[in-house]
């Protein structure tokens, strides 16, 4: 293991552990870079994007209200007219909801003075993945995230998941809301029936893992146990409620999971479960693992992931203490960069280094499905993949020598490259990077080097 030293810890903690450092941040952790770190894990949770927002609750409203319109100019309306007027309308909800939750959530990104919080924020908002990819659940990305994730990052795990497995982004995304148990009151009217999805995903993906030894048994059980959960999307003149327990959608009947009877119980029986998944020993070491393995290296240090493991079942998944251990591990702070960028983390960093901020949402959507990382639209459950073999390819090296253009070109007019070199990198700037910079023909060649540099490329 290659220990820093005291400078190179500075830079460490504000871009491997942060999102890149602002100019004077690198100076600001130096003192104390693992004190400047734990000051920004804090009980209340996350940051919130600045601005004005609406919850899921009123999102499913306006989204219910939007469903309503489209019939009535279906029933008034010309085929052509219908399309275009659809269309409208559609575009108008996204400018007025998601791109705005998209622009606020960058900017926050882009100046925050806590970027180990928002990172750690991120981290989790990717592991328990709602993708906007379909439109119908593009306008919860935001509401889900700031309601399930944000005020839980540094509490128990327990609580995140429950809060992530009621909210109605989740509930969609996984067709959760969809799921009739067979032998429910409604079951045998045979329109819909059970649906895994949800159940499957809280195993494999966000507690115990593949790896755990759950059989397809155990999903169906789950899932039987889980029906009923829902949501009331607000249409015809009904009030939207983000989450309902629908009794006669629910499976009766007493659950076995993972080996442990659940008697029957309505809402409670797939709560139950939950807080058992939670507490399980294979969670704790399966998402360890992961934040090992964001944090530091796509093949993480064993040591770290059995720290933070054991840390995890020492404090029942208390994350706020899970995040400190992760800052006191001296495998987290190893000179050499092991984590090659994700376009998010390249393109925010890019904003940080420049002292600059999106100003208007296609700032933030263009640059990022330039680079194939469109926000909040992983392709999967699974999230977005960090390893490098995914965005390190020759033509995603491509994608981003030509973004690095334009984002220089947005840039502040009047920065200086060897200053925000410094600024950006302190001593992790290499001599063959000083000396590239220096012979540059143009400021802006030179700031577009700086960004395709090793040392500003890994982390």
């Amino acid at each position: 293991m290659s220990a820093a030293s005291p400078p190179v810890q500075a830079v460490i903690a504000t871009n491997r552990f942060g999102l890149g450092a602002r100019p004077g941040e690198i100076k600001r952790a130096s003192s104390d870079p693992r004190g400047f770190l734990k000051a920004q894990v804090r009980p209340q949770g996350a940051d919130q994007p600045p601005g004005q927002y609406r919850s899921a609750e009123q999102m499913l409203a306006a989204f219910g209200d939007y469903k309503d319109a489209r019939k009535k100019i279906k029933k008034s309306s010309s085929a052509d007219d219908l399309k275009q007027q659809k269309r409208a309308a559609f575009f108008e909800m996204r400018r007025g909801g998601e791109w705005q939750e998209l622009l606020g959530r960058d900017r926050l990104a882009a100046t925050t003075q806590a970027s180990f919080r928002e990172r750690w924020t991120r981290f989790w908002a990717n592991h328990f993945t709602v993708s906007g990819r379909k439109p119908a659940i593009a306008f919860l990305t935001g509401p889900f995230e700031r309601e399930a994730i944000r005020p839980h990052v540094f509490g128990r795990f327990e609580d995140m998941l429950m809060a992530s497995t009621h909210h109605p982004g989740m509930l969609l995304f996984l067709d959760q809301s969809a799921s009739i148990g067979p032998g429910s009151m409604v079951g045998g009217r045979g329109r819909r029936g059970l649906n895994e999805n949800l159940a499957r995903e809280i195993l494999e993906l966000h507690t115990v893992g593949i790896g755990a030894g759950y059989s397809q048994a155990d999903v169906t059980e789950f899932a039987r146990a889980l029906t009923g959960w829902s949501f009331d999307n607000g249409r015809d003149g009904l009030p939207a409620r983000p989450f309902v327990f629908k009794t006669a959608w629910h499976e009766p009947g007493q659950r076995t999971v993972m080996g442990r009877r659940y008697p029957e119980g309505g809402e409670e029986q797939g709560g139950a479960i939950l807080k058992d998944l939670a507490a399980h020993p294979a969670t704790a070491r399966h998402v360890s693992t992961k934040i090992a393995r964001h944090f530091t290296a796509d093949e993480p240090p064993p040591a770290l992931v059995d720290r933070l493991e054991q840390t995890w079942k020492k404090t029942g998944g208390s994350l706020d203490k899970v995040a400190l251990a992760l800052i006191d591990s001296p495998e987290a702070w190893e000179a050499e960069p092991r984590k090659f960028k994700t376009p998010s983390e390249f393109v925010i960093s890019s904003w940080r280094a420049f002292g600059d901020a999106p100003d208007e949402p296609q700032q933030v959507i263009r640059p990022m499905e330039a680079l194939g990382q469109r926000p909040l639209s992983a392709p999967s459950p699974k999230g977005w993949p960090e390893e490098a073999a995914q965005w390190a390819a020759p033509a995603e090296i491509l994608k981003r020598i030509n973004l690095a253009q334009t984002l220089v070109a947005q840039a502040p007019p009047a920065l200086e490259p060897g200053a925000v070199a410094a600024e950006a990198l302190g001593p992790m700037q290499g001599e063959k990077l000083a000396t590239a910079l220096a012979r540059a023909e143009s400021r802006p060649q030179a700031l577009a080097v700086l960004l395709m540099s090793p040392e500003f490329q890994r982390r």
